[in-house]
Parts: C-alpha cells; structure tokens; sequence
C-alpha cells in the first residue's frame, strides 16, 4: 500500500491559490422585503402617469400588464386614497388629488423653483406681463407656475400647460439648452411621425443655427406666433454647470409688450434668470442637490 507524500511548502502555495479566500469577501447586499400589492398598485399609478390622458379600466389594466378583474380592487382603493379619481361621466381614471398634491410638493422642493418663485412675482409687477416658470417633462416644456399680470390674453396657458418644442419661444430655449438625448426624446413624443429635428417647413441645418443664435443670447422670442396677436420673449436659468434647470417666459399682446433683445423686458427677465442662477451656484458650492426635470 502506497502512501501519498506529505504537501511540500510550494504544494501547499499552489493548494492556497487555487482556494478561494472568503474571509475577507463581503457578503452580498441583502435585499429589503416589500409588499407585493403595494407595487402592483405602483404599476397601475405608473401606467396611468406614463399614458398622460384619463384611460379606462382595460386600458389601464393593459398597460399595467394586469387582468381587469385584478385590476380592479386595486383602483378601488386608490381611489380612497386619492391618488386616483374616476370620472363618473367617462368611467376613466385619472390622477387624484393626492397625487397633484405630491407632484406639486415634487416641484416646489427643487432649489431652481423655489429660488425662481419670490423673483417671478417681483418680475411680473415690473415689467407689468404675465410670467410662466418652466421645468422639462416627459412630454416637454411644462409650465409650473403662472405668475399673471397686465391685460388677460386669449390663450390658455396654465399650470400643467406642454409647451411645442419647435413652435414656441420656451420650446426653442429648451430645444437649444436640454442634452441631446433628452430633447430628442421630447421631440419624438411630441411629433412621432417627424424624426428630423426641424420644425415643419425648415431643415435641421437651418434649426440648428436658430438653437445656436438663441444660447449665444441667451434669450429667444416669437411674435404673433404661435397665437395671432400674443408675443412673448424667454430666457433660460443654468445651474453653475452650466445645464438648464428652467425657464422664464415673459407673454403679452403684440405690440403692447416689448420683445426687443434689448428692450427693457429682456432686460429685466435676463437679470432675474441670472440672480436665480447666481443662487443656485451658491448653493452647488454647499453641496446642495440640482434637479432638471419633473
């Protein structure tokens, strides 16, 4: 009977290679237990958020990926909560009043807003026209905040108002200002059978030149467009970095309101957005959070 040798020292060096150390290994991220129902929930408020218009029971449930007869109780007690309401004429669901409230907390906790509001209101006495603050959205430029003032206008911009991309003054300062990839996909949810980025009746050589005139400004305008007889004139506010955190877009009535580059309107939106942007790069050198879409 043969006996098998003792491990030499470099046996044992090969054998303590090849083994490994778990010693010092750590050990893998635990993961926290939830509670199942209240995601299933959270894909339905998802569903309904990504589809941006009230949707039926089925439809809802479709694109929750759930059965309708699930669905249901779920909606249920949404609705007791009030992040979602149905609509007793149509039957569809739509966001509740609890879950506007936390979107409106969602915006108004952002540094640029919170530093923009107090200013927006000053602005609008001063200049003596209406002022809208907005922030980027998934389907584009979403007005926030309305501050009014001078004489009532024949279009209807509110809060919760999208603004087109290529056809309005804030549009075009986020066309100019957003990262590639995120004002690309505004503008394929805005105009899904237009994949240039150009507005109708021009090219995106020619776009791309009025997106460069406009950051050399720093400010973009429209008169009598898109609405006959309303003129307007925005400017953007930039964090220290130098990335768009919203915008500030003057209305008036053509002709009443002063949209000259450097006109006194544009002067006092330039320096608004520009004490805004100074705040902001305040408080970036605390450590503090910047934020650039809803």
């Amino acid at each position: 009977m043969t006996r098998s040798a003792p491990p030499t020292a470099k046996t044992r060096g090969a054998h303590s290679q090849t083994t490994p150390d778990h010693a010092d290994s750590a050990p893998p991220a635990r993961q926290q237990r939830g509670i199942q129902s209240v995601e299933v929930g959270g894909r339905l408020l998802q569903a309904l958020a990504s589809a941006r218009t009230p949707l039926a029971l089925s439809d809802l449930a479709q694109a929750a990926q759930i059965a309708p007869g699930q669905a249901h109780p779920y909606l249920v007690s949404l609705s007791r909560l009030g992040l979602i309401k149905r609509d007793e004429l149509s039957g569809r669901y739509e966001p509740g009043p609890l879950a506007l409230r936390l979107g409106l907390l969602h915006v108004e906790l952002r540094p640029a807003f919170r530093a923009a509001v107090p200013r927006v209101a000053r602005l609008a006495e001063q200049v003596g026209f209406s002022i809208a603050i907005s922030l980027a959205g998934p389907q584009g430029p979403t007005i926030v905040r309305y501050e009014r003032a001078g004489s009532p206008l024949h279009v209807n911009l509110h809060v919760g108002t999208v603004m087109s991309l290529p056809a309005t003054t804030t549009g075009r300062i986020f066309c100019a200002y957003l990262p590639d990839a995120q004002r690309d996909a505004m503008w394929a949810r805005q105009s899904p059978d237009r994949v240039e980025l150009a507005p109708a009746g021009s090219t995106p050589a020619a776009f791309a030149k009025t997106l460069a005139a406009i950051r050399e400004r720093g400010l973009e305008r429209s008169i009598d467009s898109p609405s006959p007889g309303v003129s307007s004139i925005a400017a953007p506010v930039l964090n220290a970095a130098g990335e768009l955190q919203l915008a500030l877009t003057a209305v008036g009535p053509t002709g009443a309101i002063d949209v000259a580059w450097d006109g006194a309107v544009a002067r006092a939106l330039s320096a608004t957005a520009s004490a805004i942007s100074a705040e902001l790069a305040e408080a970036g050198a605390l450590g503090l959070p910047s934020i650039t879409t809803l």
